[in-house]
């Protein structure tokens, strides 16, 4: 379980940025782990086809943290594309059924360990889940 939590698992989790709400965002989603419990709030505005502010507000375990500091690290600038595609990455690295997710996204790959234990899969997706429906949210309503 060490290769769980290792040294950059805990720093993603400790230092996530752009903790808090956004005044009138374009999308907004929470999901919730039925398995752990953990919950994760994503906020988001979009201009010019990119993510042009975010807001994450996580109560969620080590590893759901991480897995929300790096959306919240890198994606002011992202396209929803690149934010669909990491969290399908994200997905397919923890099923075994592909390579972590690489670009802006990369350091998903220190979420690689969690493959070998399925029940925390769910806690580890929510930031990413949220981040695609707000997305959609946001794009619907553009629309």
């Amino acid at each position: 379980m060490d290769d769980l939590y290792h040294p950059r698992i805990l720093e993603l989790a400790g230092d996530i940025p752009h903790l808090g709400r956004l005044e009138a965002p374009d999308g907004a989603a929470t999901k919730v782990s039925r398995v752990c419990g953990s919950v994760v709030t994503v906020e988001l505005k979009l201009a010019d086809g990119v993510v042009s502010a975010i807001a994450v507000h996580p109560k969620a375990c080590a590893l759901g943290q991480a897995a929300t500091g790096v959306l919240a690290m890198h994606a002011i600038g992202a396209s929803p594309k690149e934010i669909r595609d990491a969290r399908d990455g994200l997905r397919a690295m923890l099923k075994g059924e592909g390579p972590p997710p690489a670009g802006r996204f990369w350091e998903l790959r220190h979420l690689e360990g969690v493959r070998d234990y399925p029940a925390r899969h769910a806690s580890t997706m929510l930031a990413f889940d949220a981040a695609v429906e707000a997305l959609d949210q946001a794009q619907k309503q553009a629309a």
